[in-house]
């Protein structure tokens, strides 16, 4: 299905007549070269792939294929959204846009002919972008979590960085498959010298990537003290260190504020205490399953709750979002987020239906 926009060249007259009068331009008449001849009736017609009456913004492909015509043309250039520049001389060129969902992209298209002149018109394009499911983690296997996929990380680590209280294990009382759903516990017990034991895991070296939409759906623990996080750390922390490369915290709870759910980035300048945050409220968080997700361009990096967007960042080079993350999923104790835990703790437990990430 193809649709169209038509724009005539106004002031041609006007144009040649001044053209013909310049004799620095190029564009005279004898000896000065060729008269310049200026495109008219530019008509730009886009084709979105796999667009049907089912499928009036396309098959989720985001791919768009551009035409444009002109009398006396000799060649085009499209500009698209953020500034991309595309020259055709045969003013045709293909394009896939990958702005999750169904957005309304502008494109202008310019014409060119003899003599330096041009003709210039605009339209907009409403596609359809749906990535493709590349990972996935459904914890349908029950036991111990799949270390085809997980690592178990152990110890303090002296307090993570966070002053936090738990000793990490990889006993099954502290992560386990049950029912199609991983459960991560931090439980009030002395363990190797500290109060508390829980559990975090990695997929650092066996799955790692750069931008796509990243889903979990989740239920959250609950108790002063308790810190779970669903998030991703830059696979090259060892070299540019901490912030330097980069932190997205996918979804960050704390029990002391139990309605409260945050998405944050960190990175240099904005680290710690001073992170790009924002917050948002879910009232049952604790007693429900809901979907928490982040979409990472390059371009942005957005924050939902079960598709309603709270946070959103934009991407650039000056900052470390734009090479291999790996996913991170634990639950800590106290700490400099956490803050003060409940005397009466015993244990509670962080959920995981699914984990899936799409490019």
């Amino acid at each position: 299905m193809r649709q169209f926009l038509n724009t005539s060249a106004f002031l041609i007259a006007a144009i040649l007549g001044m053209s013909a009068c310049s004799s620095d331009s190029g564009s005279g008449n004898g000896d000065d070269g060729p008269a310049a001849v200026a495109p008219t009736n530019l008509t730009v017609t886009y084709e979105i792939v796999g667009q049907d009456s089912a499928h009036p913004n396309g098959d989720g492909s985001g791919m768009v294929n551009l035409t444009a015509t002109a009398q006396n043309a000799t060649s085009y250039s499209f500009t698209f959204p953020g500034g991309e520049n595309q020259t055709a001389t045969d003013g045709t060129t293909s394009r896939q846009f990958k702005l999750f969902g169904t957005n309304t992209y502008a494109i202008t298209v310019k014409a060119f002919g003899q003599g330096n002149t041009s003709i210039t018109t605009s339209t907009g394009v409403t596609v359809n972008y749906q990535p493709t499911l590349v990972w996935f983690e459904e914890f349908d296997t029950p036991g111990a979590p799949d270390n085809s996929k997980w690592t178990l990380e152990t110890g303090n680590n002296n307090g993570w960085g966070n002053n936090e209280a738990q000793y990490y294990t990889t006993d099954l009382e502290n992560a386990v498959v049950e029912n199609g759903v991983l459960k991560i516990t931090a439980k009030k017990e002395d363990t190797n010298g500290f109060q508390y034991s829980s559990a975090r895991m990695k997929s650092e070296n066996k799955f790692e990537f750069t931008y796509g939409k990243i889903e979990a759906r989740a239920k959250l623990p609950s108790g002063a003290g308790t810190w779970p996080a669903i998030w991703m750390l830059g696979e090259n922390y060892a070299s540019a260190g901490w912030p330097g490369c980069g932190e997205i915290d996918i979804m960050e709870h704390v029990g002391n504020q139990q309605n409260t759910v945050h998405g944050s980035l960190h990175y240099p300048g904005h680290s710690g205490g001073n992170a790009n945050t924002n917050h948002t409220t879910v009232p049952t968080a604790s007693t429900e399953f809901h979907i928490y997700s982040c979409e990472w361009t390059s371009q942005s990096i957005k924050f939902f709750v079960d598709g309603v967007q709270f946070h959103s960042v934009f991407n650039t080079s000056d900052i470390p979002f734009n090479h291999d993350f790996f996913l991170i999923l634990n639950q800590a104790i106290g700490g400099n987020f956490g803050g003060a835990i409940d005397p009466n703790f015993t244990q509670s437990t962080l959920e995981i239906d699914y984990i899936r990430v799409y490019q």
